[in-house]
């Protein structure tokens, strides 16, 4: 089948049909085109748009253009080599990019693989031959069936919520809380047989790539049976072009029975589900944090809303939206209170630091537990949300101490190899090479300020000096393939102490890990952002998870200068529901979410007076807006403000928070304010983005 009909080789006598056009471009428009050959809506063509050419997707057949006839260009060409993106995907995408305040084409092109909306793809000298039609001739063979593995048995309460989800009939969302290690994925498991054996096919999100491999393994080997060999298609951002391009096109066909992915999951081309599944779904990981800032959790929910099946959410720290919907009946709860093999919660001891020696960052009271775990054979769990070798270098002499100069922030000291070093910024990726001597004063002795994981790591080779120790973090895990390795490496046996960022504290099941140590929790306690509390409890709750899972009798100890603080006193009774509780009612005190509604326009530019002075006009105008609402609706507008870290990549940063008890007014206000915000004075000098619902502020 040809996958390119160029329109000028149609005849002249067919008649012209109108096609209205998404393109991948920063305005809210559609554009008309005309062919002269039969389009459908879903079919990609290639258009001139201004100088360029792009491929774009036909989303409407008007029976009269939008514009003067005589100025509607040609369609260059009409692709064919796949078929149509079916209406229940666009109606999807129109939502998603309606709710989130973006232009159909930022959705709906970039959710394809960069083949399938490049030019090059299908011109050239490759002309004639598009990327389906190359892949066809080079497709790797099918991948053998897995061994069926032993199914465990249930336990009562893993009964009671495969038995509801399975019972499900249309639309329902289901919170299922449980404790680290209770078998969450063994529900799953069970509800996406039924699901399959039914004919209908099954998307599982997990937040984390380095999650995937285990999750896959565990579908393969329970689910192949039911879906087919090869039934598993695996959809994230480390795939490469190619390979991404592949599992889509196994999943638009429906040779993929199952789609495991991260966020972008969300978008694959899936007409047939009968369930969703969103692992830890409490995570920030599932919020893109650029272009279409969208949650991936709150589109399932909505996905599955519009197909009318159920849509599952799993985690043993709910996010306080998911929690509060279960309290009221929107969402319902299932719980699984107890650890799936008959082993305990592991002990939770807190170390006041305020008054100890410590050994570079390590009391002696870990030091100690450390030792004893080891000696058993036990491996031990080296918790610290800080990648590098020090968050700083600096000079005891004067003061000097390592600064981004094109970010108003710290740079990072890394060790490269052990007689060379550099220094990172986190944010704008600047690398400079570590002075020799101050630049100020000129002395030679300068200093690491702090500890990341490569101090860590580095100093527990030393004090334990018998010990495999192995450090996984971003910056170990960048080649492909080597995040995978190092987890296997743990689950053999063939590591003593791990030391690991948030990488290693959700989904990992470690038989033989008995001892978790947290180092610097205290560093969210005081944040600015109101969900700082929030995160650090679940963050704590999930690394402890992984101590004694296998085994019981699992300890974590917590280093903290403020052990009286709630979060570590809920932490030592793992009460996640009085945490809850508590911090809903915060909430609800101070109108903040889920009591209320948030957007946030940001702005940067050059210098930071622009910014701030393009958001004060936002600011008005959104106050002129708002007077048009009922009096019973309440809006808050919020001061413009600069970022905590102002200048990102020589940019300044401010950022202006609206807030409504009233989603809907909240979004019909949006919908008008960014009609009116290009035509601000200040807008053509700054660089400006709205985030609909955002969870940093």
């Amino acid at each position: 089948m040809a996958d390119i009909i160029p329109a000028e080789c149609v005849q002249t006598s067919a008649p012209i049909r109108w096609v209205r056009v998404a393109l991948d471009v920063p305005l809210a428009d559609l554009y008309d085109y005309r062919s002269n050959e039969a389009v459908v809506v879903g079919d990609r063509v290639i258009v001139a748009f201004g100088r360029r050419k792009m491929i774009g997707v036909v989303v409407g057949l008007p029976e009269v253009p939008g514009c003067d006839p005589s100025k509607v260009k040609d369609v260059l060409a009409v692709l064919k080599d796949i078929a149509p993106l079916s209406s229940s995907w666009l109606h999807f995408a129109t939502f998603a990019a309606e709710y989130y305040q973006r232009p159909l084409g930022e959705v709906i092109l970039p959710a394809l693989p960069m083949p399938l909306r490049s030019v090059p793809s299908y011109q050239g000298k490759r002309s004639g031959a598009g990327p389906v039609v190359r892949l066809a001739k080079r497709r790797a063979s099918q991948q053998e069936a897995t061994a069926t593995s032993v199914v465990p048995q249930l336990n009562s309460q893993q009964e009671q919520a495969v038995t509801a989800l399975i019972a499900a009939k249309g639309f329902k969302t289901f919170l299922l809380y449980g404790v680290t290690g209770s078998g969450k994925t063994e529900v799953y498991l069970h509800a996406a047989a039924q699901t399959l054996a039914l004919g209908k096919r099954v998307l599982m999100l997990v937040p984390e790539i380095n999650l995937t491999p285990q999750f896959e393994q565990s579908l393969r080997a329970r689910l192949e049976p039911v879906a087919g060999v090869n039934g598993v298609a695996v959809m994230h951002s480390a795939l490469s072009d190619g390979e991404r391009l592949r599992a889509w096109l196994r999943v638009q066909s429906g040779e993929a029975r199952i789609v495991l992915g991260t966020r972008l999951a969300i978008f694959a081309p899936l007409d047939d589900l009968g369930l969703i599944v969103v692992d830890e779904e409490h995570d920030p990981s599932y919020k893109q944090q650029d272009g279409l800032r969208y949650s991936a959790r709150d589109l399932a929910v909505w996905r599955a809303h519009d197909l009318g099946i159920p849509v599952v959410l799993g985690s043993a720290t709910p996010s306080l939206e998911s929690w509060a919907n279960a309290e009221k009946s929107i969402y319902q709860r299932l719980d699984l209170p107890a650890r799936a093999r008959a082993v305990t919660l592991p002990s939770v001891r807190l170390v006041d630091t305020r008054r100890l020696q410590m050994d570079h960052g390590l009391s002696p009271h870990l030091v100690e537990a450390m030792r004893a775990r080891l000696a058993n054979k036990e491996q031990v769990l080296i918790f610290l949300n800080r990648r590098g070798y020090a968050p700083a270098l600096h000079c005891n002499s004067c003061g000097w101490v390592s600064q981004c100069t094109r970010c108003t922030t710290f740079t990072v000291l890394h060790r490269l190899t052990a007689q060379r070093a550099q220094l990172h910024c986190h944010h704008c990726g600047l690398a400079q090479n570590v002075p020799k001597a101050c630049p100020d004063c000129g002395d030679q002795d300068l200093q690491p300020m702090g500890r990341g994981t490569q101090r860590v790591e580095e100093h527990l080779a030393e004090l334990f000096p018998g010990a495999r120790v192995v450090r996984i973090d971003a910056d170990s895990t960048r080649k492909k393939g080597s995040a995978q390795a190092l987890f296997a490496s743990v689950h053999a046996g063939e590591v003593d102490i791990l030391v690991g960022t948030q990488m290693v504290a959700k989904g990992h099941d470690f038989a033989n890990l008995g001892l978790v140590g947290v180092l610097n929790a205290d560093a969210l306690l005081f944040s600015q952002d109101f969900r700082a509390p929030e995160r650090l409890f679940a963050q704590l709750m999930q690394v402890a998870g992984r101590a004694g899972r296998h085994s019981g009798h699992g300890e974590v100890i917590v280093q903290t200068g403020y052990p009286e603080q709630a979060v570590y006193q809920a932490l030592l009774k793992h009460d996640y529901a009085g945490f809850a509780r508590h911090s809903l009612q915060e909430r609800q005190a101070a109108a903040l979410p889920p009591f209320s509604y948030q957007a946030l326009l940001s702005a940067e530019a050059r210098e930071l007076t622009p910014a701030l002075d393009f958001l004060r006009g936002a600011r008005e105008l959104a106050s002129e807006l708002s007077a048009h609402y009922q009096t019973e609706v309440v809006l808050t507008l919020y001061d413009p403000v600069p970022l905590r870290i102002v200048r990102v990549d020589n940019m300044c940063r401010a950022q202006l928070l609206l807030e409504s008890t009233n989603r809907p007014a909240l979004q019909s206000l949006l919908r008008h304010w960014l009609k009116l915000l290009p035509e601000q004075p200040d807008a053509r000098r700054v660089r400006w983005q709205l985030e609909v619902d955002p969870l940093e502020i």
